[in-house]
């Protein structure tokens, strides 16, 4: 590994440069140099620091111009998800250097999304790392088993020796990709462990992964505040987010990480920002941010509810809210049937068919009149489930953009209207 072979090199550099900074340094004091006194260490220390084999100092915007066209152009390598919507508002999948975090509540399915993920990640070919800090290595490998087997959780256990070693070796013909599952005690692994976990991985097991998964990052311990001590939780779970998110950077990978919500988030079927538990600071560093809900409705369609919350990747106004399918037995996600996304939302339109020449929407006598002419007034009590004149103003554009509005405005008694784009 030509990459392992350069970065050990330059830290045995590295360390000898310190080693004969100090014993230069001791000699100094010792009187042994002659020409240099002690105010002359700092200087000699802070040259032994600076070796490296990295000469880059920063972009220069003028002299690099060139570097920077072919940046534009040259197409970034993402992991892609196996689920349409969570592509769409990425772009394509997660890109490497990056924060991914999924806000749900306890047991609503952020492991599950995780365990997902990480088996659809190693059926493409790639090298998975999952780090769990809640559960076992063995639960985790069962939840993925059921996943990449296609059988419930139950049945798994059922399965007879042959038939499981069978199932195994279709995997193995399937698939280049890897997964190693790491278990830590909770809340006593950080940054620092993960590194020293990637590079044994790498010398013991020659394995290198494409993407990290951290289950989750609030049990997660800081390399900076050992303990925790006299540290409150939004500058302690701050500094676990800006560790994780530098070394994605360091390893030039994505790591894919989830939190609680708050005690309120918990109940309500519409999470924001504000509801991640312990630390604003979290969602402030991570560069992709999302919320699972689910609640009785979704249940009963075997469904969960996607709402994102910060996008870096695309403009997260679009395909804001969608549902994807689950099937907890199988510990699987799915895409559902566009007409199953019974979230209105912007950038959903494309793919439905156009219901503004249908009367179903018109609830008014003044909107029957004017239903083919240029205007139309809608419910959107009703229709859109809003309960107040705010509300109805808040998804305005996303209305508008639905039917190709050019205006629209929101009336006493929630009535919608919408002016028809001729």
């Amino acid at each position: 590994d030509f990459d392992w072979l350069v970065d050990t090199t330059e830290k045995f550099c590295k360390d000898k440069a310190v080693y004969n900074a100090i014993v230069e340094g001791i000699g100094i004091i010792d009187g042994k140099d002659k020409d240099k006194d002690a105010g002359a260490i700092p200087g000699i220390l802070t040259d032994a620091l600076a070796v490296g084999f990295d000469n880059n100092i920063g972009h220069d915007y003028l002299l690099d111009a060139e570097s920077r066209f072919e940046y534009y152009h040259t197409i970034e390598e993402k992991i892609p998800f196996d689920l349409e919507f969570f592509n769409r508002i990425t772009k394509g999948g997660l890109p490497p250097k990056t924060l991914n975090i999924a806000l749900a509540g306890t047991g609503v399915g952020k492991s599950l999304f995780m365990c997902h993920m990480a088996a659809n990640c190693m059926s493409q070919g790639k090298n998975v790392l999952y780090i769990t800090l809640e559960m076992a290595e063995e639960r985790i490998a069962e939840r993925i088993d059921a996943n990449l087997m296609n059988i419930s959780m139950e049945d798994l256990h059922d399965l007879p020796k042959q038939m499981f070693e069978s199932k195994i070796d279709n995997i193995v013909k399937s698939t280049s990709g890897k997964l190693i599952v790491k278990e830590y005690p909770t809340a006593s692994a950080n940054s620092a462990h993960f590194r020293g976990l990637i590079k044994e991985l790498a010398i013991k097991k020659s394995f290198k992964p494409d993407i990290i998964f951290i289950d989750y990052l609030n049990i997660c311990g800081s390399s900076r505040f050992k303990g925790a001590t006299n540290v409150n939780s939004y500058m302690y779970i701050k500094s676990i987010a800006e560790e994780l998110r530098g070394l994605a950077v360091e390893t030039n990978l994505p790591i894919m990480s989830a939190t609680q919500t708050t005690r309120s988030g918990f109940v309500s079927t519409d999470i924001g920002l504000e509801d991640t538990s312990e630390s604003f600071g979290l969602p402030a560093t991570a560069d992709f941010m999302f919320a699972l809900i689910s609640n009785e409705e979704l249940d009963e369609l075997n469904q969960i509810a996607v709402k994102q919350l910060k996008n870096r990747y695309n403009d997260p106004t679009m395909n804001k809210r969608f549902v994807i399918g689950i099937d907890r037995a199988k510990m699987k996600l799915f895409d559902v049937k566009m007409t199953e996304q019974n979230i209105v939302d912007s950038g959903q339109s494309e793919d439905t068919e156009d219901t503004f020449t249908s009367a179903v929407f018109d609830k008014t006598d003044f909107g029957e009149g004017w239903l083919h002419g240029h205007d139309v007034t809608i419910d959107a009590k009703e229709v859109y489930n809003v309960k107040s004149v705010s509300e109805c103003e808040e998804i305005l554009p996303l209305i508008k953009m639905e039917y190709g509005a050019y205006a629209g405005s929101c009336r006493t008694g929630d009535i919608l209207k919408i002016g028809k784009s001729t």
